[in-house]
């Protein structure tokens, strides 16, 4: 009897083991996965990046879309769509060198334009450097990055981590956020450790208007991309 015990403590004890392991966990491994994601989009070549929200609060001014072609030099370029005044505007957009340049529907040429106006970053930050991180610096700043798991994405399935970014760390790359509210972040990871996509909800216009989630993807290239001044 009392080896038939002993077996089945062992037996229970191997069981909560794995229903442990298999139920996520936080701190390091996570952590170690997100920062391996980031060094990834640190240092490639070029990278296919989009932001995106379905709508922005009743009455702000600020960033819709983007979606284009980046590289670290920082650069970008692509489609961005910006909310002025309840109306959406589109519009082909290079920026490099810290300028931005516009081209709409209602001119047929590059004209410079002050994205802080719409309320909207330069989408060259949002890659950054590696010595500036844009996104990858709210990669490496996730305070207790927790791993949840994983997540379905019809026939694909991916590592979801779970945590949040300082608005402090948001603000700096888009300034209408609020610096001191905290940003819920999750993370969906590849088999391959790259990050697929990110969701960010929080304060981006404040914290007296309600909360707004931007997804983000970024998949880096093996081949560089030049992007110049138009």
């Amino acid at each position: 009897m009392f080896t038939s015990r002993r077996i089945l403590a062992a037996l229970a004890l191997a069981l909560a083991l794995t229903l442990t392991a298999c139920s996520g966990g936080s701190g390091g491994d996570a952590e170690k996965q997100l920062a391996a994601a980031a060094d990834v989009l640190d240092n490639a070549e070029a990278i296919e990046f989009s932001i995106s929200t379905t709508a922005l609060p009743s009455g702000e001014t600020g960033l819709l879309s983007a979606e284009g072609t980046a590289n670290h030099s920082p650069a970008f370029q692509g489609e961005v769509k910006a909310v002025a005044g309840g109306v959406t505007i589109g519009a082909e957009v290079i920026a490099t060198d810290g300028k931005v340049w516009a081209k709409t529907g209602f001119s047929p040429v590059f004209m410079t334009l002050d994205p802080e106006k719409l309320g909207a970053p330069d989408p060259a930050s949002l890659v950054g450097t590696k010595d500036n991180p844009g996104i990858t610096g709210w990669i490496t700043t996730t305070v207790d990055p927790t791993d949840d798991g994983k997540s379905r994405d019809g026939e694909n399935v991916y590592t979801k981590i779970t945590g949040t970014i300082p608005g402090k760390e948001i603000a700096a790359l888009l300034p209408s956020a609020d610096p001191d509210s905290d940003f819920e972040v999750i993370y969906r990871l590849t088999d391959d450790g790259d990050l697929h996509d990110m969701k960010v909800t929080g304060a981006f216009y404040g914290s007296d208007v309600d909360d707004v989630t931007y997804t983000l993807k970024a998949q880096p290239l093996a081949e560089p991309v030049e992007i110049e001044a138009p």
